[in-house]
């Protein structure tokens, strides 16, 4: 065993972390190894009984019960049917107006975000359904792609979402009041992704033509008819799972079960039920909630490590020495957060970050429930900022040779809305209500 000083480990561990990364390895297992590597060099075996402590902690941890059943919730969804619907309806209605089809693009995806929780869902969606759509009509390869990928992303910021029954615990947060306090943030991003769309497309007619009348020939009946029986199978879903934990009839784990049930319903409604859909269904969940459950796990393994060594202290005292009090405290965790997103999945840094930036939100007078929602809209940002950027990749990975769409395409698309989530982060900060007041009308 070999006593090293806060500051020499927080290094070896950082360096380690991002070695592991940079080489490829999975990010769970480069959590786990280097914990285990400075966990033994530093109390020997005896770190084993720690790492025992933390895995009992998160197979006990009930919230933790959330995410599978989230996951397969919005594989379900998935298979349903009911994307192409809402999308037909979303077009109808748009489609007549500049941008209109990239505006429904970001609604559809705002729609489909409270319903699946999953961006690879939700882009993997939108790539398939909303991009072949605007192409084939005059649109803009940025704004087609920057709409996909925008639109897409909320899936992990608005109700229900993985990232926020991730985050509960590790701040000891209530899940619920996470839940509630994402809704209003959720809709914001995605009106001023409206709002930008509308105006560039007003600006610029040839980026986003509106639709020849020809193709959205349909009396008012039968819009309204469309769009109202679309819409009732998503709203039906928001009710079962947020509306219980809104009520205070139910815990977001039981809303989950609610949810995945009901999904279940909504696909036996399309006639999208069956064993084989059913059996696919399960065997993805089973496949993402296990790469979940072992970054959570090698992430446990790391922070305890971590924090047991003092390097908890060693950041705070680096962000507290931050200047301008606790507003350059807070712009420095914002930014580390931005500059992580760039390179690490958002769930090690979920697990990682939030236990030793939480105390010191805490500590410098942040509203715990504000402070988190600001982190988990700055980590919308990760999605979409290069080079591991999920929704870009995810988007790529559905395109085809016809279309001619590069990463570049892709890249210039997105930037704008990057910009557009610092923009909503300035308004959060300005009008801290728009996340604090719905969860304060929560029934306890």
């Amino acid at each position: 065993m070999i006593d090293m000083s806060p500051e020499v480990v927080t290094i070896v561990m950082v360096a380690g972390l991002l070695v592991g990364i940079m080489s490829g390895f999975p990010l769970g297992l480069v959590l786990g190894g280097v914990a285990m590597a400075v966990g033994l060099v530093a109390w020997g075996p005896q770190v084993f009984y720690m790492f025992y402590n933390r895995l009992f902690g998160v197979l006990i941890e009930y919230t933790f019960l959330a995410v599978p059943l989230f996951l397969f919730m919005g594989i379900m969804v998935e298979r349903s049917g009911v994307s192409d619907k809402l999308f037909s309806a979303l077009h109808l209605w748009l489609g007549g107006f500049r941008g209109g089809l990239a505006i429904g693009t970001v609604l559809f995806g705002t729609i489909l975000a409270a319903c699946v929780g999953v961006i690879a869902a939700s882009v993997t969606m939108l790539g398939l359904i909303a991009l072949p759509a605007m192409l084939s009509r005059g649109y803009s390869k940025g704004i087609s792609a920057g709409a996909c990928c925008a639109g897409g992303t909320l899936g992990i910021l608005i109700p229900p979402s993985i990232m926020l029954v991730l985050y509960g615990p590790m701040a000891t947060i209530s899940v619920g009041k996470l839940f509630m306090a994402a809704f209003i943030p959720g809709f914001v991003l995605s009106a001023l992704y409206c709002t930008y769309i509308g105006i560039r497309c007003f600006l610029k007619p040839k980026e986003g033509p509106a639709m020849p009348a020809e193709e959205r020939t349909a009396t008012w009946g039968r819009k309204i008819y469309l769009l109202f029986t679309s819409m009732i199978p998503p709203v039906f879903l928001v009710l079962a799972v947020l509306g219980s934990i809104f009520f205070g009839i139910a815990s977001p784990t039981e809303a989950a079960a609610v949810g995945a049930l009901a999904s279940i319903v909504m696909a036996a409604a399309y006639r999208a039920l069956n064993f084989p859909v059913l059996k696919e269904t399960t065997y993805r969940t089973m496949r993402t909630f296990s790469m979940v459950f072992v970054i959570v796990v090698g992430a446990s393994f790391f922070t305890g490590v971590f924090l047991s060594l003092g390097c908890g202290d060693v950041v705070a005292s680096f962000v507290l020495a931050a200047p301008f009090g606790r507003w350059g405290a807070f712009a420095v965790i914002m930014f580390i957060i931005f500059i992580l997103g760039m390179f690490i999945d958002w769930i090690g840094i979920i697990m990682i970050m939030i236990p030793i930036v939480s105390p010191i939100a805490i500590a410098v007078g942040f509203d715990p429930l504000w402070f988190a929602m600001m982190i988990i809209v700055n980590l919308q940002m990760s999605f979409l900022s290069p080079p591991f950027a999920y929704a870009i990749f995810f988007l790529k990975g559905v395109t085809t040779p016809e279309m001619e769409i590069d990463s570049g395409h892709i890249i210039r698309g997105v930037i704008p809305f990057i910009g557009l989530i610092m923009i909503g982060l300035a308004l959060f900060i300005k009008f801290p209500q728009l996340i604090l007041w719905l969860p304060s009308m929560m029934i306890k």
